[in-house]
């Protein structure tokens, strides 16, 4: 095709040319990097195939099933007696597991004496092959060396001394390490390293297959479960030596034997990850406990989990996932994704040689160039409108297409930096138009900025006729807020003093809510009205509500003193916070109106901000909000509400911050209390309650209490009645 040279046609290429230099240059100094995370995130999830996982890897977790069984059958509190691994081993070895990978680091002695690891080691010792864990890392481990009653087992490369290799291992060396006890190093027929470094953001998508430690190659727990089970030789442990000296390093290359994996310009392999946690089969401790505990007194019960030849050939990785013990890792996959099932994902990988890796930097520089050069040129001649329209769509779509389609051939194709290039081209190759037209919205956001959310602004400018009247009925997560004894406060300031102070509280307030991208409704007085989900889908709603209001009293927390002094007298905030379904949009005249919400579940959360005033708390959260937390948020179960105007009881709760002189056993005591008063047991009740003396809810139950033991017969079904709004 001949392009025909006219200013407009040089123009356009001229448009493209910045446009791709510029993107490049924020893609190459990493500014495009959050966004691609996030796009590679999406594809990880759109093409993950669960089905694809090797079932020759099996993991084993000590979950919160499992410890919640160990208290309760045999009274185990955590760290558990390390004999009681050694039914788990056993178990696999029983099975016929190919190798039995351990992420556990020992490198404590154990608390129940000497004789508790060496059971642990004996185990360890029968089941060959068995990886145990160490940490390696630029900080956190207190030795330097390998320590010389350990023995080592490492990765040889023959070309060390070549230059290219002897920069790649400088490169990959840490300098301090953590060891497990000697019964259990030299037990173990290989040390693996399990600590490693996530990207830039936190997320786990990379990892190195080993890092080296006073000149020691070595590998990490999944490359080295890999090796002990047999790896690309299929010959076991009994190979494992020669497998060890046979590792090569080349340029983007790591090979075992005849084995090659490609490596990132950091040395690290790209995670394919087969799905979500517990794609690969996964088993509790405690059932793998009990199973083995079965075959051995021989009394014909099925084990739980069935044949231990389910195990056969198998790599076997145990690891912990209950949330308390601090081995939850986030992934593409998930936020909360256990540490064991990222080893897991690398044996998987190296058994199925389809690790992803980056495409070459010229390819993606030469594409970047073209697309931005030929879409700038395709805008500068679309005559119409809607041609440039299709031109948008169908530009800005060949990146993701590109993406999608190199991911399934097992490349990482850079999406951000040739869709920044393709819209900066269009954008700039539009001109004039959208000069114009910026300057339009520029007014609009100008005149509306005052009473309407940046957001709801964003919306309108999209679509105007949203400035008609009209609602729809979404799912919403409701925050009222009100001032404690405001009206005093009003009676003892001056004007000024009132208006400062109280625009003060509201701008903090205020810009808490908007950086959890709530939309604030509208302020009545020192009361504060906003919600989450609209005008734009939040999947989080209920958590971005509840997480506004534990940093609305943060800051509340922390102004006290100074607003004390201002004001004469402490101020104190109360937040209700309820979730339901309600009518959002535009309601009023049609020459005056809002973008607000209307419905019964607005209703119950200004109630629930006024029933904080009977239990002395500062934020009430109804069950329908602290469902949809998750278990991400601290907290306690307050009790059952029945508020002016409604007649079904609601179960609610209070979220406490991270620092709150309230947790623990104190927390523990209440949460028994509760049970007791649901069970109409009102003496133990009063004297759990008793105990929580500076606790403002256990106050009120306790005074419950006293009444209905001083009263015989009276009743009380556990509800609350609130007779005051």
């Amino acid at each position: 095709m001949v392009i025909k040279r006219t200013p407009k046609t040089l123009l356009g290429i001229a448009i493209g040319a910045g446009a791709a230099l510029l993107s490049l240059l924020l893609w190459m100094h990493g500014a495009l990097d959050r966004w691609e995370f996030a796009s590679w995130a999406w594809r990880v999830e759109l093409l993950a195939r669960p089905g694809a996982a090797t079932p020759k890897v099996k993991i084993i977790m000590l979950d919160q099933a499992s410890l919640d069984w160990g208290k309760a059958s045999n009274g185990w509190s955590w760290p558990w007696p390390r004999q009681v691994y050694g039914p788990i081993i056993d178990f696999c070895r029983r099975g016929g597991a190919r190798a039995i990978v351990f992420d556990v680091l020992y490198t404590e002695p154990s608390v129940y004496g000497v004789a508790d690891d060496e059971l642990l080691a004996a185990a360890m010792r029968q089941a060959s092959p068995f990886v145990a864990s160490i940490s390696l890392g630029e900080e956190g481990g207190s030795a330097t060396s390998w320590p010389p009653n350990i023995p080592c087992r490492s990765l040889h490369f023959a070309e060390a001394g070549q230059d290219p290799v002897r920069s790649t291992l400088e490169h990959l060396t840490v300098p301090h390490g953590a060891f497990p006890i000697p019964e259990v190093a030299t037990s173990a027929t290989l040390l693996a390293n399990v600590m490693d470094d996530p990207d830039s953001d936190g997320i786990f998508r990379r990892v190195h297959l080993f890092r080296v430690f006073d000149g020691r190659a070595i590998p990490s727990l999944g490359l080295a479960g890999y090796l002990a089970g047999g790896g690309p030789s299929g010959h076991g442990v009994e190979a494992l030596d020669s497998m060890l000296n046979s590792a090569q390093l080349e340029h983007g290359w790591f090979g075992i034997g005849k084995q090659s994996f490609p490596l990132d310009a950091n040395q690290r392999v790209i995670l394919r990850y087969r799905g979500p946690s517990k794609t690969h089969e996964a088993f509790s401790a405690a059932a793998v406990i009990q199973s083995e505990i079965r075959l051995r007194e021989g009394t014909g019960q099925l084990p739980v989990i069935g044949d231990p030849a389910i195990f056969k050939d198998c790599y076997v990785l145990f690891g912990l996932s209950a949330q308390g013990l601090m081995d939850l890792r986030p992934t593409p996959v998930s936020r909360v994704f256990p540490g064991v099932e990222i080893h897991a994902t690398v044996v998987d990988n190296l058994l199925s040689n389809d690790f992803l890796r980056d495409v070459p930097r010229p390819f993606v520089i030469f594409a970047v160039v073209v697309l931005a050069m030929l879409s700038a040129f395709t805008i500068e001649h679309c005559k119409k409108g809607r041609h440039s329209l299709l031109a948008f769509g169908a530009f800005l779509s060949v990146p993701v297409v590109l993406g999608l389609a190199a991911y399934e051939v097992s490349y990482w194709w850079p999406i951000l930096v040739q869709e920044g290039a393709v819209a900066l081209a269009m954008v700039g190759a539009l001109g004039l138009n959208y000069v114009t037209e910026g300057r339009q919205k520029a007014f609009y956001k100008h005149a509306f900025k005052h009473y309407l959310s940046p957001v709801v602004i964003d919306r309108l400018l999209e679509d105007p006729s949203r400035l008609e009247l009209g609602g729809e009925r979404r799912e919403l997560s409701i925050f009222f807020s009100d001032l404690h004894g405001f009206s005093s406060i009003s009676e003892r300031l001056d004007p000024q003093d009132l208006t400062t102070l109280l625009n003060d509280y509201l701008s903090d307030m205020t810009d808490i809510i908007l950086e959890e991208e709530g939309t604030v409704d509208k302020y009545e007085g020192d009361a504060i009205i906003a919600f989450w989900n609209a005008p734009l889908d939040q999947p989080d709603h209920a958590l971005r509500a509840c997480r506004a209001a534990l940093r609305c009293q943060r800051r509340l927390q922390e102004r006290r003193q100074e607003f004390l002094e201002r004001a004469g007298s402490p101020v104190r905030m109360r937040i209700g916070i309820n979730t339901g379904t309600v009518v959002v949009g535009n309601m009023g005249s049609r020459q005056r109106f809002d973008y607000t919400v209307l419905g019964d579940a607005a209703n119950l959360a200004s109630r629930l901000e006024g029933a904080n005033k009977a239990f002395g708390t500062g934020i009430m959260v109804a069950e329908s909000t602290w469902a949809q937390t998750a278990g991400q948020m601290r907290g306690r179960e307050i009790g059952l509400l029945r508020v002016v105007g409604r007649k079904t009881p609601v179960r609610v709760f209070e979220p406490l911050l991270p620092d709150c002189s309230f947790q623990g056993a104190q927390l523990e005591a209440f949460q028994r209390g509760l049970a007791c008063c649901y069970e109409c047991r009102w003496a133990e009740a009063l004297k759990v309650f008793s105990t929580l003396d500076t606790d403002p809810i256990a106050a009120v139950y306790s005074r419950r209490c006293r009444e209905l033991l001083e009263d015989p017969a009276a009743t009380w079904d556990g509800v609350w009645n609130l007779t005051q709004k």
